[in-house]
């Protein structure tokens, strides 16, 4: 029998460091995919929302699909393909065909992150589980801290597509180590349509799930489109640009390891609250973020929450059903992504008609709505648990 070993979950953390990298180097790179590819950045965003799209439609397709595929081969193909894909658009000259290269090229995240945190969820101890899931989820907040600013000062300097060939040397490295740390003939329980019924008959799921779709759709309403908000508005140069970033990551890092230590004592119902209730201050104040310094502060609560949020969801999901995990895991990495594409959408529609300076009362908007649904899961735990 397998057991969980650290050195698989150090894996599975910089794998998710690179998928996070590849989901997060767009917004970053924003300013000069527009300028380069000559579009306009309400146009740059599809990138963002069409690959949001394909991978909220995805993830519980191949929760299914490829139920019972070893995990060694699965997971270490789906990162060569990332880096093939993200070369090959290197490559292209127009916006049409990075467009679709990149939207495809998006499907290893879609497959990545549900099936590692399942694998996860299925090889821990009980009593061990909810830390595990979200240590690994930590390559989010790593991401965030050191991939997007880096993103987006590589992309300021030297231009997009050095973004993507060094995303493209990370997943083939990623790979190499899925191949060498994870075990042969690991294959988390098959969804099947039966699984798939009882998951959504499972009331605290869909309520869960719900939560993550609204609060993704409201906080990309604005940080998909962090990058030209800050050179508009702040008029930041792309070391100013790049030190926003990071710091908003570094909180995002800071948040998800206190949660990680913390999330099987404190709940992770309540942490998930906590979390939407940090961003939400944010965007409450965000307007007194008016200069390059106040940014950094306003930002702070944001960040605590940021990935704390999504690490406490796959907790709570896991341990509401566990043996539904590999499913409500997929479902929530599907529910991130369409809240991202609602967002991103959105934001982008509303930059377009010249009401950028709105963007965070809609965001905050979708946080206490998402707040509010999360209470409403939460009792729908407890009752749950009370009368199966």
């Amino acid at each position: 029998m397998h057991r969980l070993s650290p050195a698989l979950l150090w894996c599975f953390l910089f794998g998710n460091v690179v998928i996070g990298f590849g989901v997060l180097m767009v917004p970053g790179s924003l300013n000069d995919i527009s300028h380069d590819l000559r579009i306009s950045i309400s146009a740059s965003g599809v990138l963002i929302t069409a690959s949001s799209v394909l991978m909220c439609l995805s993830a519980p397709i191949f929760a299914s699909v490829l139920g019972a595929y070893d995990r060694r081969k699965l997971l270490a193909l789906v990162m060569l393909w990332y880096g093939v894909l993200h070369a090959v658009c290197i490559a292209m000259p127009d916006f049409e065909q990075i467009l679709w290269l990149r939207v495809i090229a998006m499907l290893a995240p879609a497959i990545f992150t549900p099936q590692a945190a399942a694998c996860v969820g299925q090889l821990a101890e009980p009593h061990a589980r909810g830390r595990a899931i979200t240590f690994i989820f930590l390559g989010w907040s790593i991401s965030s801290v050191v991939g997007m600013p880096v993103a987006a000062w590589i992309s300021e300097v030297y231009g997009w597509r050095s973004v993507f060939g060094v995303l493209s040397v990370l997943s083939f490295i990623s790979a190499a180590w899925v191949w060498v740390a994870l075990p042969n003939k690991i294959a988390p329980p098959v969804m099947t349509i039966a699984a798939w019924r009882e998951t959504f008959r499972t009331k605290p799921l869909v309520l869960a799930l719900l939560v993550t779709v609204i609060s993704a759709s409201g906080q990309f309403f604005l940080s998909a489109y962090f990058a030209p908000y800050f050179k508009l508005t702040l008029l930041t140069n792309p070391e100013q640009l790049s030190m926003l970033l990071a710091w908003f990551g570094a909180c995002g890092l800071l948040g998800n390891i206190w949660l990680s230590r913390h999330v099987d004592r404190l709940g992770a119902d309540k942490a998930v609250t906590l979390s939407l209730l940090l961003i939400s201050i944010s965007m409450v104040s965000w307007s007194l973020g008016s200069n390059f310094y106040l940014a950094f502060l306003v930002l702070t609560p944001w960040g605590l929450g940021m990935f704390a949020t999504n690490s406490a969801q796959q907790a709570r999901l896991i341990h509401i059903e566990p043996k539904l995990a590999a499913g409500s895991v997929a479902l929530n990495t599907s529910s991130m992504y369409l809240g991202q594409a609602v967002g991103s959408a959105g934001g982008g529609w509303l930059i377009a008609q010249g009401r950028m300076d709105q963007l965070h009362w809609f965001a905050l908007g979708g946080v206490l709505l998402a707040i509010a649904t999360s209470l409403l899961a939460s009792r729908a735990t407890r009752l749950f648990r009370k009368y199966p």
